[in-house]
Order: C-alpha cells, then sequence, then structure tokens
C-alpha cells in the first residue's frame, strides 16, 4: 500500500514560518506579498495535511500548539536546505556583478556572514558592496548606482520594497558615563543625516528634554569608542549592544525610541539573476536569524 503524500508543501512551510517570524497573519501577508485570507487557507491546508493544529486561536493571540513548535524547527530546515539545493542546482556557473548598498552597522552585524557564504557558493559572482547613510544609498539607487539596497526607514507596511529587519532601539552609555542631573544629554551621534540621529533628537525634542552633541562620528567604529569612553548616549539597536555598553533609558529617563525597519530594494525592471539570488538569500538569512516568539499577535 503506497504511503500517502507527505503535507509539507515548501510555499505553505515558508508561510507558516512568516507567520511566527513577523508576528501575525496580517505583517506575514505583506512580507509574502499575499493577501491574509490567502494566508490563512494555506495554513488550514497546512493543518489540514497534518491533521493537528498549528496555532491556538485564544482572543486577539496566537499560540503554537506543541505541534506547531515541533514543526518549526524542521521547517525552518526544510526552508534552508531547499535554498540550498536551487542554488546548487538551478545556478551552478552563476556569474556577473552584484552592486549592493547597505547601513555600515547593518553590514557588519548581519551581513558578513550571509555575503560570505554566498561569496563562497558562487565564486564567479563579483560582489560590490557600499555602506553609506540611507539618504545618500537613495540617492544613487536612483541614478542606477546598485542593483540591490538595503536601508533603514520608518516603518511603512506594504509601501514598497521587501521588509527584511526590524529594529527596536535603546538608549545606550557605557558604565562610565556621568551625567550631570538635570543638565542636557550629551549625544554620541552619527552625522545628519542619519536615522537613529534623527530618532534621538525628535524624541528628546517631543520630551522637552534638553540635550548637546558632544561627539559625532560617520564610522560606527568611531561612535562606540566614544561611547566606550563615557563621552556621552547613543542609540543602537537592541541586538547591537556591545557588552561594555549598558542601556540608560530608565536611569536617566529617556524617551522610548520607535522601531526602524531595514528594507530591501531591487533595481527596477529585470534585475541579474546573481543579483536576483542574492536577494532571496539576504531574505531568507535573516528571517531564519529572528528569535521565533511562541505568541503572535493577530
Amino acid at each position: 500500500m503506497p504511503s500517502p503524500p507527505l503535507p509539507f508543501d515548501i510555499d505553505l512551510l515558508r508561510t507558516f514560518v512568516a507567520i511566527v517570524d513577523n508576528g501575525s497573519f496580517t505583517r506575514a501577508a505583506r512580507r509574502l506579498g499575499l493577501t491574509q485570507s490567502t494566508v490563512s487557507l494555506q495554513i488550514k491546508r497546512l493543518e489540514d495535511g497534518l491533521t493537528r493544529r498549528l496555532f491556538d486561536r485564544d482572543g486577539r493571540e496566537l499560540k503554537l500548539t506543541p505541534e506547531g513548535e515541533v514543526l518549526l524547527t524542521y521547517a525552518r530546515q526544510m526552508l534552508k536546505l531547499g535554498t540550498e539545493a536551487l542554488s546548487r542546482i538551478v545556478t551552478p556557473e552563476l556569474t556577473g556583478l552584484v552592486r549592493l548598498g547597505t547601513p555600515e552597522d547593518f553590514a557588519t552585524t548581519h551581513l558578513s556572514e550571509v555575503l560570505a557564504c554566498f561569496a563562497s557558493s558562487h565564486p564567479q559572482v563579483a560582489l560590490q558592496v557600499n555602506c553609506d547613510f540611507t539618504v545618500n544609498l537613495l540617492d544613487d539607487f536612483s541614478k542606477g548606482s546598485y542593483d540591490l539596497i538595503l536601508f533603514k526607514r520608518e516603518p511603512q507596511g506594504p509601501s514598497g520594497g521587501t521588509g527584511v529587519w526590524r529594529e527596536v532601539l535603546d538608549w545606550v552609555a557605557s558604565p562610565r558615563l556621568v551625567a550631570q542631573s538635570g543638565g542636557p544629554i550629551p549625544l554620541v551621534l552619527a552625522p545628519a543625516p542619519d536615522v537613529y540621529r534623527k530618532r534621538a533628537l525628535s524624541a528628546l525634542d517631543a520630551a522637552g528634554r534638553d540635550w548637546r552633541i558632544a561627539y559625532t562620528s560617520p564610522s560606527l567604529a568611531g561612535l562606540q569608542a566614544a561611547v566606550q569612553a563615557g563621552l556621552g548616549v547613543t542609540v543602537l539597536p537592541t541586538e547591537m549592544i556591545p557588552a561594555d555598553m549598558v542601556s540608560v533609558s530608565a536611569r536617566l529617563q529617556l524617551p522610548k525610541l520607535p522601531d526602524t525597519e531595514i528594507v530591501l530594494y531591487r533595481a527596477p525592471g529585470h534585475v541579474s539573476p546573481a543579483a536576483e539570488l542574492l536577494s532571496s538569500t539576504i531574505v531568507a538569512a535573516l528571517e531564519r536569524r529572528v528569535v521565533a516568539p511562541t505568541t503572535v499577535a493577530l
């Protein structure tokens, strides 16, 4: 008697993982370019095929069932293997030049391993990576200088591009920092038009807090060195806070900073197969790095 077909359709698994990683059916639909009803139908197909529920629906929250927790681990592995198989079989002789623009801090923290693996798998592809401020990346992108860019913006939902990361920001400083009570907040920031600088100043102004620029540098290493020396407070994504820095939001009673969004843009029109593969590789790699919550909002 033949075995029944396995219900592990790759598209269904990708949707399942996207729901967990993005926190809701709605955001997963936006990420995947699908309607929310299509996402719901895909999960129903997956649950019907497994004859098991993957989510417990309770009010406005979705909680993974024990079966959903088990499937999540295997789903990530199957998606990873699928991407690797496609890369090895379909595009083994990939060639060409791919021009990528990205913020420096994001590149050093999240992309170095991704780019290294891509370069190793596709030695005939020449990667040209440039790190710059968002405004400069967008300007050069509009002039045709890049095939792909990653840039920071205010979270906007489905307004163009592919959202690949969401940064939760915090105020950080060295434990050596000595801030005068009631005095202006000494800030260590990149020059305008840096997104974090804009966030910091806007938040402090809205809260009626005095501030002063203590140190400015376009280099992430320069900013971190100044903070480590105790010269002032800076803004960093929570996952990028070094071990020798601490959050000072509560200690200095600083206002909450809204999240930023990292978005991937592809050049308009047809991009090369090499650029298309690098784009999908970056998105898949970053999705795997998101820590999967067990509870997500509807």
